[in-house]
């Protein structure tokens, strides 16, 4: 984010003598949601042997996001390269698929025999420390037990960790274990260590998994005597939410959009806070909805002819239809509104949450999940009906971001993330936390750059989405489903088809 500089990631082989190349090689990336991941492919026709892309013929280009590719119906999407003027250069097919193993988790619990005696006044107090180890044959560490306290053979308590933190997902990779004796001071003893692997733990308990702890006792002689042994195992598939979408806007705010002082403000060299925070956001979840039709509300206005209030009107003034196309569409939308309703207060959030919990109910298999962004100016004046409203939202497929906007005092938003508090009405709590509430002045970039504010909000009120889709999941019981295929388009090439054709990059 804010930079226009590229790097380089990686090249695919070098198919001779063909048009519609089928490319074998594979790229990993880590793949983070709340983030737009600008790619960039170049396509080269290589007729030497050098490294030097600029002694190969250029063939074309394209710039899209890893969303993108992963959000499109099948994990599958196809570009037209460009690049060259007035030249057709043909097209590129990307597919994109999730590394199974990356969502599991594995829960394990150890146990240890006849450990050496480190402390002259006492016996050990023993920990394990888990480490993977890396391509260049160096470690990382991945988890800590607990200390166990004066005891020579320790049960620790199981432990969670995900498959990825592990071996990075190679079954076979090795996993080194050290134990140590706890020091007050830090200076642990080290008592020993072993080798393992995933492949070899998900045995369980087994005479495979009982491990001879490598160490020199005291009087320098090696022993073998220390044992480490694994007690249980299981590996459970978190739900992915690569293929959940649906995003829903509402906005509010009084004052006149005409004069500076609103924050509506429509100036004519920059965009106001409330069209940085939609497109902050929305150009990011636009990438998983498959065919990008946004319903937008406004909420606390007098609409014409009669002067209606209004706390839920869609913003292309459509009732049968508030579905914009894209988010640029919706902030068209926005725009017009503006030109043709007056704001009004009082600042109601029930309604627009109650009208997309509607929704919602009647999509509860796991097949959509709705995300009502709220960007809001003003203190909640139906907070009693609001925490209701997100107390029965809890419940379905759905979660709440609230932008606030201006310099007003937000306690009442905060109140709503139950971050430390779970949010209750009438003595019922909400089943999980779906609120996210962030004011917009933290991310304002003091320099006055407006793409790394809006980055800098994207990523922090989106980070909690991808948990609070697999929450509602879970607790349903609702395991992922497949990507829907992608629809073949019977005018297309046919020799452009049904491959993935990864291009040299320097994405």
């Amino acid at each position: 984010m804010g930079t226009k500089e590229w790097r380089e990631f990686g090249r695919t082989e070098v198919i001779e003598n063909t048009l519609n190349p089928d490319f074998v090689r594979k790229f990993v990336l880590d793949y983070f949601f709340e983030e737009k991941q600008n790619l960039r492919f170049d396509v080269y026709n290589v007729d030497m042997r050098s490294c030097n892309l600029s002694k190969h013929d250029f063939l074309g280009q394209i710039f899209c996001t890893l969303g993108e590719i992963i959000g499109s119906p099948g994990g599958r999407l196809e570009r037209t390269l460009s690049g060259i003027p007035g030249k057709k250069c043909g097209s590129i097919v990307f597919t994109a698929e999730e590394l199974s193993n990356c969502r599991d988790i594995a829960t394990m619990q150890f146990c240890a025999n006849k450990l050496d005696k480190k402390d002259f006044f006492g016996k050990s107090d023993p920990f394990l420390v888990f480490y993977r180890s890396n391509e260049d044959g160096t470690f990382t560490i991945c988890h800590k037990t607990e200390v166990i306290k004066n005891n020579l053979n320790p049960v620790w308590q199981s432990f969670t960790i995900p498959v990825r933190a592990l071996c990075n997902g190679d079954y076979d990779r090795t996993v080194k274990v050290d134990v140590y004796d706890w020091d007050r001071d830090g200076s642990h003893d080290f008592i020993g260590e072993f080798t393992t692997s995933y492949r070899e733990l998900s045995r369980g308990q087994s005479q495979f998994n009982v491990y001879e702890v490598s160490c020199v006792r005291r009087n320098k002689k090696k022993t073998v005597s220390d044992l480490v042994t694994l007690l249980s195992f299981k590996v459970e598939s978190e739900h992915t939410f690569m293929f959940f979408r649906t995003c829903i806007l509402a906005f509010h705010s009084i004052g006149n959009p005409s004069q500076p002082t609103s924050l509506h403000y429509m100036s004519p060299y920059q965009m106001n806070a409330y069209a940085m925070a939609l497109k902050a956001v929305g150009e990011i979840i636009q990438d998983y909805d498959s065919d990008k039709l946004f319903p937008a509300y406004g909420f606390g206005a007098k609409l014409p002819p009669d002067g209606k209030i209004s706390h839920g009107f869609p913003l292309n003034s459509n009732t049968e239809n508030p579905n914009c196309v894209g988010i640029e569409g919706v902030l068209e939308a926005y725009f017009h509104t503006l030109r043709t309703v007056q704001l009004y207060g009082p600042t109601n959030f029930a309604p627009v949450i109650n009208q997309v919990a509607r929704c919602a109910a009647e999509v509860t298999d796991g097949s959509q999940y709705f995300v009502l962004l709220m960007i809001t100016d003003g203190v909640i004046s139906d907070m009693a009906q609001t925490k209701e409203a997100v107390v029965n939202a809890a419940s379905l497929p759905m979660s709440l971001i609230i932008v606030g906007v201006g310099p007003a005092e937000f306690d009442a938003m905060e109140e709503l993330d139950g971050d430390e508090v779970r949010v209750s009405s009438r003595g019922r709590f909400a089943e999980r936390d779906i609120v996210q509430f962030v004011p917009f002045r933290d991310y304002i970039d003091r320099s006055g750059n407006q793409v790394l504010s809006m980055a800098r909000l994207a990523k922090d009120v989106l980070a909690e989405i991808p948990d609070q889709l697999m929450s509602y999941m879970k607790s349903r019981g609702i395991e992922a489903r497949p990507p829907q295929p992608a629809t073949s388009d019977p005018t297309s090439d046919p020799t452009s088809t049904g491959t993935a054709k990864q291009n040299n990059t320097r994405p």
